[in-house]
This record gives structure tokens, sequence and C-alpha cells, in this order.
């Protein structure tokens, strides 16, 4: 991994990188891990999933959008799914209804730990973690972590029941 650079939120907030996004950690950018095929086809069948069903359910997900977990940190989740409209502005500062990761063979178990710990503390109510190759994972909420060895990723309050097996049907 190349060396960490230090900057201010401003200069984070204002800079795009031409190589994929970077993860902004108390004042330090972090590489986020780019995924290979697998993982953006996953992540593609994921939102378009809830792009035609989510809106019945008035959710609305977004991919690799910069997310304020706290005043200085700025995670890049592989997908959210915020409640209501598309949201205004051009960050995400209010949790959203649900934080989807998609592991990537670079993943390291720690920093995605870190990363849920994070989601955790900024108030996202329900994240997913999924294997891209199996369809398993884990569904936390709160403080719960929840095995999903049948490939049915769910949530509550609205109701959602993703297959994995389905998504490419």
């Amino acid at each position: 991994m190349p060396p960490v650079l230090s900057i201010s939120v401003e200069d984070y907030l204002d800079t795009s990188f031409e190589d994929g996004d970077r993860e902004y950690i108390d004042g330090e950018l972090q590489e986020k891990i780019v995924g290979e095929i697998d993982h953006s086809y996953i992540q593609a069948l994921i939102t378009a999933w809830f792009h035609i069903h989510g809106r019945k359910l008035g959710l609305c997900p977004l991919i690799e959008v910069r997310t304020q977990v706290s005043r200085t940190r700025y995670r890049v989740p592989d997908i959210v799914v915020v409640s209501g409209p598309k949201p205004q502005g051009r960050v995400i500062t209010e949790p959203p209804f649900l934080a989807i990761e998609i592991i990537s063979p670079e993943d390291r178990l720690s920093r995605m730990e870190e990363r849920i710990d994070d989601y955790i503390r900024f108030g996202i109510r329900f994240i997913w973690v999924i294997d891209p190759k199996t369809g398993k994972g884990y569904i936390y909420t709160g403080q719960h972590r929840i095995p999903v060895e049948d490939g049915i990723f769910w949530t509550e309050d609205p109701r959602v029941d993703l297959d994995f097996a389905r998504l490419s049907e």
C-alpha cells in the first residue's frame, strides 16, 4: 500500500482522484480497495435491484459516495441505500438506512471491522458484508452480527429480502 498522505478535510472534499476515491480517516487519506470484475458485477446487480425494488419502499441506492461518519472520518461504502429521495449536497451527512460492503480478495479483516465500527457509531441501521463468490456474509444491526449462510440479506422497517442467488435473474 502506498504511503499515507495527510491533508485537511477541506482539501479532501475538494479533491477528485483519477484512480478511484480515497477515504479520509482522522486527517489521513487511505486508499480504497478497488474491486475486480466479480466485485463490480455484484455491486451493479445489487444497485439495480434496489433501483427497481427499493423505489416501492422509498429507498434510493447510491454507489461509492463519500459518507461523513464523524467530524474527522469520511468512508466510501460500495453501496449506500438511503430512505427517501436522492439526498442533496455533495456527501452523505446523515446515516443511510443501509450500507453494503462487497468483499474483495485484498480486503483485510481488521480494516473491514474498523469500517463497520464507524458505520455502527454513525447510526447506520443495517450493514451488509457480502462475499461475491459465495453469496454468504454478515448482517450487522447495531451490536449484532448475524451470519448469512442462505444468501438472503434482509432489513426491517422497511422489510427488504434480497436473495443473492436470484440477483442475476
